[in-house]
């Protein structure tokens, strides 16, 4: 397979230095993309420059992934953003490991083929970098008028994008050509690869490794990816949406993906799935016939939440899927997970009961309208169940009266009401 040609058709090139496409065809090449372990766990903004690795290891050649420690240590130079915080080595370590276990759904990293993935981090080099070493040996190359030159330096002088520029931040990108200079001696990795706005960085360590030892190196960038709406990508009202299931449930994961609109998830399928071309245009065809049975959206979400997570967790997902459009069972309701369960329910009144108040039975009336506000009066609760308006655990009770114990609890706390059909409460049993 042709590593460009294939990221080409799927819209995931932007910037490309000369050579790069006639180096990869030549021979097996090591490329690298730096990924920030600020945190322990990814999230889909990740997924772009994750995807571009994951194509060029099915092209037959080797993906390293450079986890920024030293940045890590470092933080942010601009001291603006929350989420780059100074990390300790403890830390950093167990984010490393965090991060290689989730990179593992999506690069081949045990394997005995030459070109099995590598995760490296720049901490175990620049740790001994004194900044008498850094000038002479890197600042040196790399003339003031150079790094003026860059986009990024630009903008920040002029005031587009902010007042001045840090020197920590000035000679950032020093620091990304270091690490290219080290990985292409070191692991001899001619190619780096990011988002378009790091095409700065990038060059500038194709230009030291030029400089420094007369070596070749290419770049290559993707754009950033964007909503139709103009949104950002993968930002929610609740924040990122995580890799992590700890962070983001399977069953949020695969909402996210879903509900992307017609014209976004025609762009992602691309960019987020290793279906072929062939497999897309017929999707793409099919999904322009009957727009309303979304799928290109069910397809998407399918790839993805397999892929990151599990076929158990998609299967769980769709499940939950259907809870809230009436086509769900009370088996379904008991076998999903508690955060799956709160994730359908996010938002739903939940009323927290004793566990001495349910003992060994207590009648619903007395449950429904006295322990908690679901009903304003008994009167009232008899009217609706009277009416066929009430569910338990999705399923329609006659009487009023009836015992509930614990034996009908979901992940033995819970118990969903249902009022008419939209209306749903959460009793949750304190233990």
């Amino acid at each position: 397979m042709n590593f460009v040609q294939e990221l080409r058709w799927r819209g995931m090139i932007h910037d490309m230095m000369p050579g790069t496409e006639e180096q990869l065809q030549k021979e097996m090449t090591s490329a690298y993309v730096g990924i920030d372990p600020t945190a322990d766990s990814l999230h889909i903004g990740h997924l772009v420059s994750v995807m571009m690795l994951k194509h060029f290891q099915r092209c037959g050649h080797k993906p390293i992934v450079l986890v920024g420690g030293a940045t890590g240590m470092i933080g942010d130079p601009s001291g603006k953003s929350q989420e780059r915080n100074l990390l300790d080595e403890k830390t950093l370590r167990h984010n490393q490991d965090c991060l290689k276990a989730q990179l593992s759904n999506f690069l081949d990293f045990d394997s005995s083929e030459p070109n099995a993935a590598e995760m490296v981090n720049n901490y175990d080099w620049m740790k001994g970098f004194s900044f008498l070493d850094f000038i002479r040996d890197i600042g040196k190359h790399i003339t003031v008028n150079y790094m003026m030159s860059k986009d990024s330096v630009k903008k920040r002088l002029t005031g587009e994008a902010g007042s001045g520029l840090s020197f920590t931040e000035f000679t950032y990108q020093l620091v990304q050509a270091t690490d290219f200079l080290y990985l292409y001696q070191s692991h001899g990795c001619r190619l780096q690869m990011g988002g378009s706005d790091q095409w700065g960085n990038i060059t500038t360590g194709t230009e030291l490794i030029r400089r420094k030892i007369g070596g070749e190196a290419f770049a290559l960038t993707c754009p950033l990816i964007t909503k139709a709406d103009g949104g950002k990508f993968g930002k929610t009202e609740q924040g990122n949406v995580w890799l992590d299931p700890g962070l983001t449930s399977p069953y949020k994961f695969y909402q996210f993906w879903l509900n992307t609109s017609d014209g976004d998830a025609e762009k992602y399928i691309k960019i987020f799935t290793i279906l072929d071309k062939h497999t897309i245009d017929q999707l793409v065809a099919e999904h322009q016939q009957a727009p309303h049975q979304r799928k290109l959206q069910k397809t998407l979400a399918k790839e993805l939440t397999i892929m990151v997570h599990s076929e158990d967790d998609y299967n769980t997902a769709v499940e939950a899927s259907q809870i809230l459009f009436g086509k769900s069972t009370s088996d379904i309701l008991h076998r999903i997970d508690e955060n799956t369960f709160l994730s359908v329910f996010e938002g739903v009144p939940m009323f927290n009961i004793p566990a001495g108040v349910i003992g060994d039975g207590i009648s619903f009336l007395e449950l429904a309208a006295e322990k908690t506000e679901i009903f304003s009066s008994k009167g009232d609760l008899r009217r609706t169940v009277k009416g066929g308006g009430v569910s338990i655990n999705k399923e329609k009770i006659q009487d009023a009266d009836m015992q509930v114990d614990g034996s009908m609890l979901i992940n033995e706390k819970y118990l969903l009401v249902q009022k008419g059909k939209k209306n749903y409460f959460i009793i949750k049993i304190d233990k």
